[in-house]
Formats: structure tokens, sequence, C-alpha cells
């Protein structure tokens, strides 16, 4: 009878330690350790930087959390929006254009994708770019050449076809070409390109690059149409190029936010988590930054200005917590 108590005794010991150890769920920074999986962008535009920036401060800053990340090179917004669905990446880079038909299944998205926003990040500023003497000098001058339009499934023809629509220029007016922005400046540098679509958060790594060692001229936009562009959709922003950003840019350029630099997330994302996360980059947003200027978005008017893609309830919570969220 006393050995059959003690067994009995044991057993629920062991059913009570198994019971406690599967109650801890992974959301909870006491948890099961998570290995949470950050999509960015081709290497040699701001979103590859800025994208693995966020994945190391959330390494380096993770406090008692128990996740590892780690941030992967992909082909861009169109990509890691169908990978977060998916559920094969948990966090991602976006341009908020893009994120803004793909939540709405509109131009070309075959259904609605659940995706909604952590923060609002740096302005993605774009612009044609050519070689001082080339010709070009406004956008109709685009038609009859060959221009670079942006690496191939990375989804700049949503945001790049309205401002050309907006110039009175179609894709069919010239010869697209597709490449990373490395590829872009290469083509552009040896005369295989006549222009080429750069652009990201500024300072922007490939213009930066290109301008160093040729003399470009930024091709301007027309002010009517910026004015149409930025009353039609809420993701276009006017933004100013300082002058001296770049070599040989002795002049401000009234540039283009051709969609702001998102970090997106599932709707279905667990929302203790994505407070965590939110938490975690804005308390070390001054770290970011010394990794890229695109840390200076991190601020309190920026990071939740509405770009026409909802906020995921976490990231809503903890900024109501700092009292940064705007009640409208």
């Amino acid at each position: 009878m006393f050995k059959r108590t003690i067994v009995a005794i044991g057993s629920m010991l062991i059913v009570l330690a198994l019971g406690s150890c599967s109650g801890s769920s992974d959301s909870s920074p006491a948890g099961s350790r998570q290995f949470l999986s950050v999509g960015t962008a081709p290497p040699g535009g701001a979103f590859f930087i800025v994208g693995s920036a966020l994945g190391e401060v959330l390494n380096e800053f993770k406090g008692e959390n128990r996740w590892d990340v780690t941030s992967e090179a992909t082909q861009g917004t169109m990509e890691n929006i169908r990978r977060v669905s998916s559920g094969q990446l948990d966090f991602a880079m976006a341009n908020a254009a893009i994120t803004y038909f793909a939540v709405r299944g509109e131009a070309g998205w075959d259904r609605p994708y659940p995706m909604q926003s952590v923060m609002t990040l740096a302005p993605n500023v774009a612009l044609f770019v050519t070689l001082r003497g080339s010709g070009l000098e406004d956008l109709a001058s685009l038609k009859g050449n060959r221009i670079v339009v942006g690496p191939p499934g990375a989804g700049f023809e949503f945001f790049l076809r309205l401002i050309l629509q907006a110039h009175g220029v179609t894709y069919e007016d010239f010869t697209p070409l597709n490449g990373n922005q490395l590829a872009a400046i290469d083509m552009l540098s040896d005369g295989a390109a006549a222009a080429a679509f750069l652009g990201g958060a500024v300072p922007t790594a490939s213009i930066t690059q290109v301008s160093s060692s040729q003399d470009v001229f930024f091709i301007p936009y027309e002010k009517a149409a910026m004015r149409e562009l930025l009353a039609n959709y809420t993701f276009f922003t006017e933004t100013t190029i300082p002058a001296g950003t770049y070599r040989n840019q002795d002049e401000d350029f009234n540039g283009l936010n051709v969609g702001s630099m998102q970090f997106i997330t599932s709707a279905e994302m667990d929302e203790d988590l994505v407070y965590r996360v939110t938490k975690c980059l804005y308390e070390n947003r001054q770290s970011v930054l010394e990794k890229h200027a695109a840390g200076r978005a991190i601020n309190p008017r920026n990071v939740v200005r509405d770009t026409g893609t909802e906020f995921h309830a976490g990231a809503i919570r903890y900024y109501r917590e700092i009292g940064i969220w705007p009640e409208h």
C-alpha cells in the first residue's frame, strides 16, 4: 500500500511538472525560445540594410525575451507579403504603396492579404537618375530609351506606373529593364541604360555610389503631377532631398516618397509578441540610427503615420501606452 501511494504521488508530480511546462506560451518572455524571421530585400538598397538593422537590434536588446531573430535577403515587398501571409516569415520590410494594394486585393493581387503595420519607417524617396548630358531632362524624355525600373518581382510597378501615368508616360513608351540597385548603377555607368529608378531611405547607398564616380542628374517631377499623386493616394508624400546629400548636388531636390518603409506582420500574429517587438525597437531606436540614418524615422510623429494599412493591435497597444497613438 505504501509503495503504491509513493508511486501515485510521484505520478501526480510528473503530470503537474509536464502541465507546467506545456502551459508556457511561446508568446511569453519566460516561454520557450522563439525563432523569428525578418524579410528584407535584395542587397544594395536601404531595405536590406534597415531590415537587417532591426533584426540586430531585436537580438542585441532582447532582455528577457527569448527570441532569436534572423534577417533574410528576399526579392522585396511582394515576396515578403506572400511569405508573411503563408507563415514563412514572421515580420518583414515592405513598401507602403505595395502593401496598400495588397491588403485590398487590388492592382493585380489575387486576393486581399491580411498584412498589418508594426511601424511606419523612413520615407522611400525614389527618383530617376541619369548621367548629366544624356539629354533626359524630364520624365517625358524617358520615351524611346532603355530605363531600369527595379528588380524583377519587387513590385515597383505598383507606384511607378502611377508616377509615369501622372506625367503622361507608360511602360510601353520605353524599354523597361529589370535589375536590383547594384545592377542598375552598373547599367547606368556603362551606358546599357539611359536612366535608372533608384531610391530608398536618404541617403540611398546606390545613389551615393553612382554619384561618387559619375556626374549624375536627378530628373525632376512635375509639380502638377505631384499634386495629383498626393491628392489620390495616402502613401505618396512630398519629400525634399537636402542639397549636399550626394556629390555635386548643389540644390535641394523636390522628391517624392513613393511609399514609406514599413515594418509589417500578419494580422494573425500574437498581440503580445508584436507589443514586445514594437517596444524593443522603439526604445532602442538610437541603436537603429547608429546602423542607418533611417533610424531617425522611428520617432513619435512618424512611426504611427497612416499610410493606408491598418496597424496591428499589439503595436497600437504600445503606442497608446506611451501616449503617441493618434486617437481619431
